[in-house]
């Protein structure tokens, strides 16, 4: 948890001065009950209206400078504390960046959503709290027992005796709740994670009719998150009504036995009701511990999981001396290459995999849903680390190039179009941030996008919704490709990326690629055979291992896969010659 603290450092002047100003407020309140009791015994007692008024604007300017150093140390801790949250939010936002797809595999994406919002925001208020109340409480406190002594030793007794009870008691409730805390941040996980899943597929639920399936998930999720808190909040209630009572028995206790002290003349009457203020300041401050300590305990939860996503590993890195040498030709081998899922169990998904492809060629992948062509591809720009083998490019071992050098060799359109929020525009020349005007135009039309721009009414600077709500599938997946090829890489993986276009669009994309793309090696994973009848070669993929390889004409006639695979498509009309 104090490991977090570092981020707080840049912010170190705010973070000071919040206690110093805190302190000019705790000295301001535990003058008053003192120069209360002196109004009282030596000006109302004595009829000295003098006094009382000097006293009384005594009173008012210590207050005034008291708010002045509240307000002060306000502001500052909220300073400080508030640039701490941000720049924290930034650090894990940084670390999750350079997080591989094990990683994120590993971590949900609804619980990163929950560590870098929630968390986060938790662990920046008790940071504020603490540069206010851990100063102020422990102040007040001390101070106050200080001058519980200074006016009657004897009423301090009373104090030793209601001390320990508060703290017995808030330390049982405190280590009963803890537990509780990590599990309410759980809860808020998988509501974030109900909530992600619906709006991420809102038009498939609206499409199926399942806005009642999904209202009866949120709700489920949601009053299991209340049925936590509220066991938390329960718990944690019963900590105020103990601290009321000690607090309420020790004034009556104060009261029984300073009215016996004053009956003796050994106590006056203003110093009885100084020590019910200060009492209270005493029992008060613990309450502020207390309350400060449950902050505590669920910002280390949350502190907890900040640390595990900044300290964990990053399964992928650059290797040391890896080279910053940019790719140039895009030859691939793939050599005796075995890949495994971290933590799955079972058979490899894929094994034994040796192929080459040279500079310029057009590589295609065919196989069954699930028999690893896209694990495949997501080897070459280290998406993924080989489990056994190792894979070429250029002659080189990918792990000896720099991943940044790797991957800015490498487009790839996965199978999911994603787009940003923003202008059409903005979001071609994302693949190539420098492009022009014209280069974007050009990948466009090599992308068959350009026509269903131009139709749009603000053409090029049409903004797009989150992940390009207002494009059909179609649509999206030329944007993708006009996206990988403007930075024209020596290697580009379409990733069944054609898959919700026509026929004679993707087509007139396999040519266009053809004419603006003749050095780049191109890998194609398709389900279409029309899309790799002119490949220079075809990879047929069966449960993990290559089943074939060769082009069109020699797998027709030696590959029963390739075979079945061709004449079911021919069957349904999908297969187009040329």
């Amino acid at each position: 948890m104090f490991r977090l603290l570092k981020y707080l450092k840049p912010y170190w002047k705010m973070a000071a001065l919040a206690p110093i100003l805190m302190v000019v407020e705790v000295i301001g309140d535990l003058t008053q009950p003192a120069i209360m009791a002196k109004i009282i015994d030596q000006g109302v007692s004595q009829g000295n209206l003098t006094l009382v008024f000097k006293y009384g604007l005594i009173m008012i300017g210590i207050a005034l400078v008291g708010l002045i150093g509240g307000w002060g140390c306000t502001a500052a801790s909220s300073i400080a504390s508030i640039n701490f949250g941000t720049d924290l939010r930034y650090e894990v936002y940084k670390k999750i960046q350079d997080f591989s797809f094990a990683n994120l595999d590993r971590f949900k994406t609804e619980s990163l959503i929950t560590r870098l919002t929630n968390d986060v925001m938790q662990f920046q208020n008790i940071v504020m709290m603490s540069l206010r109340m851990l100063v102020r409480a422990p102040l007040l406190c001390i101070g106050g027992l200080v001058m519980v002594f200074v006016i009657n030793i004897k009423m301090a007794s009373i104090l030793a005796v209601a001390v320990p009870l508060l703290f017995l008691s808030a330390t049982f409730i405190i280590r009963k709740g803890f537990p509780l805390f990590n599990i309410v941040q759980q809860r808020l996980d998988k509501i974030n994670g109900v909530i992600r899943d619906n709006l991420s597929g809102v038009r498939v639920v609206k499409a199926f009719v399942r806005e009642d399936l999904e209202k009866k998930r949120f709700t489920k999720a949601n009053n299991e998150q209340v049925r936590i808190n509220m066991k938390a909040a329960r718990l944690m209630m019963l900590i105020q009504p103990i601290m009321m009572i000690i607090m309420n028995l020790s004034v009556v206790a104060v009261l029984w036995f300073g009215g016996k002290q004053v009956a003796k003349g050994s106590l006056m009457v203003g110093e009885i009701i100084a020590l019910i203020n200060y009492f209270g300041r005493v029992l008060f401050s613990f309450m502020m511990v207390t309350f400060m300590l449950t902050g505590v305990s669920r910002a280390k939860v949350s502190a907890d999981r900040i640390n595990e996503v900044l300290e964990a590993k990053v399964e992928i890195t650059d290797l040391p001396g890896a080279s910053a040498e940019p790719i140039k030709e895009g030859s691939v081998v793939f050599e005796d290459v075995t890949f495994k899922y971290h933590g799955a169990s079972g058979e490899p998904m894929l094994k034994n995999i040796s192929f080459k492809a040279q500079p310029g060629e057009v590589v295609a992948i065919l196989g069954a849903t699930g028999s690893g062509k896209s694990t495949l591809v997501n080897l070459m720009p280290r998406l993924y680390d080989t489990t056994a083998g190792k894979i070429l490019i250029d002659g080189r071992d990918i792990r000896s190039i720099k991943l940044r050098t790797l991957r800015e060799g490498v487009s790839i359109v996965l199978q999911d179009s994603i787009l940003f929020s923003g202008s059409i525009k903005d979001n071609i020349r994302w693949g190539k941030k420098d492009a022009s005007d014209e280069e974007v135009i050009s990948a466009a039309k090599a992308a068959q996008a350009h026509d269903f721009i131009m139709s749009l009414s603000d053409g090029y600077e049409t903004q797009l919704g989150q992940r390009g709500v207002n494009l059909s599938g179609g649509q999206k997946q030329r944007l993708a490709i006009a996206r990988a090829i403007i930075k024209k890489p020596p290697i580009l993986i379409l990733d069944d990326s054609t898959s919700a276009v026509d026929l004679k669009t993707e087509y007139l994309i396999q040519q266009a690629l053809k004419e603006e793309m003749k050095e780049t090696t191109c890998f194609i994973i398709a389900q279409r055979i029309s899309s790799v009848l002119d490949a220079d070669q075809i990879l047929i993929l069966d449960k993990g291992r290559i089943a074939g390889k060769g082009n069109h004409q020699k797998l027709l006639a030696t590959n029963p896969i390739y075979q079945d695979i061709y004449w079911s498509q021919l069957e349904q009309g999908s297969v187009v010659n040329g």
